[in-house]
């Protein structure tokens, strides 16, 4: 008996490392139909009004999302505030620049869903902040596209955490694969996700390097855009006031759209890392496929948004449901 105890527990151990993405089995489309039928509806609404208060709402939520699931998976540990005993994901520096509209975009749904007496405490903050990431695609005339919920919220943050998870301004195109293939994405995902940059904007620090002083022998990238450098170094002088921010996108930056390709091939990508989708012959045909083809860039963006939103999904023991998005219970 012991011995058929201890073979099966090493078939589970086996199965677990073989297939460590086995949580995400568990998602799926219509998730709270019995539990919560109109929680998609409560989100969307209360989306919708934060949409309308202000347009940051649209890029925070969207960055807040990819935060979230490239540290620890998607289980709303982003969210979490630090305590005296605990410095938490939100507060390492790459995150400090996440806007404080995302957060407060997934309280409210929070509180509106659990205002629901039959949905109190039924739907997980990681869902709400997956339903909210999709609607503020679709408000900013992105694609809508149908969830995979069921995840619950981590019972862990911190910032040591994040160090190495989220990918950096300066990255090349193998960094980006790397970190990209670590959350189970491949380079299509990953270009098709770096249009999260046709919203937005950026502090100038970000990119400074590449206007004022990328090398010796060219103080500005010479991938850049002669013009667009001239433009960039205008908004953003030599020790601007740090809290400075610009558009990510110079021609349409309150609208999701494959845009953001076709800026690409006119030397217009803000970071280094927008930049070497182009100019990398690795990834430049895709590049150029989307900047012509928006129908072909939505969908591998939808297919690439599901796959994020399955990465260390939170099952069992391993979460809960937080009553307090931003606290554990």
């Amino acid at each position: 008996m012991n011995r058929m105890i201890h073979i099966n527990v090493l078939l589970i151990v086996v199965w677990c490392v073989m297939f460590p993405n086995l949580a995400s089995a568990q998602l799926r489309q219509n998730y709270y139909a019995t539990t919560c039928p109109n929680v998609e509806t409560i989100v969307r609404n209360v989306v919708n009004t934060k949409f309308k208060q202000t347009f940051v709402t649209v890029p925070a939520t969207l960055r807040l999302f990819f935060h979230d699931c490239f540290v620890q998976g998607c289980d709303a540990s982003v969210i979490i505030s630090s305590s005296v005993r605990n410095k938490a994901e939100k507060d390492h520096p790459d995150n400090l620049s996440l806007a404080g509209d995302g957060f407060d975009t997934v309280i409210k749904a929070k509180a509106a869903v659990d205002a629901i007496p039959s949905c109190r405490n039924k739907v997980s903050c990681a869902d709400i902040l997956t339903m909210a990431t999709r609607d503020v695609i679709a408000l900013s005339g992105g694609p809508s596209y149908a969830v995979e919920l069921g995840r619950l919220d981590g019972l862990s943050s911190t910032a040591s955490s994040v160090n190495g998870k989220l990918p950096q301004a300066n990255f090349n195109l193998n960094q980006l694969n790397s970190l990209f293939a670590a959350n189970g994405l491949t380079q299509t995902d990953m270009i098709a996700l770096s249009a999260a940059h046709s919203l937005g904007f950026s502090h100038c620090n970000k990119f400074s390097n590449r206007i004022y002083n990328f090398t010796r022998q060219n103080p500005v990238d010479p991938t850049l855009n002669k013009a667009y450098a001239t433009q960039l170094q205008s908004m953003c002088p030599r020790n601007v006031d740090p809290r400075i921010a610009i558009n990510m996108d110079p021609n349409t930056p309150r609208t999701f759209d494959n845009v953001y390709f076709k800026n690409l091939q006119q030397g217009k990508g803000l970071f280094t890392s927008d930049q070497v989708l182009f100019t990398d012959t690795r990834s430049k045909p895709t590049v150029n496929t989307w900047a012509s083809n928006s129908a072909a860039f939505q969908n591998a963006f939808v297919t690439a948004m599901t796959k994020l939103g399955r990465v260390g999904v939170k099952t069992g023991r391993n979460g809960n449901i937080r009553r307090d998005c931003g606290a554990f219970n």
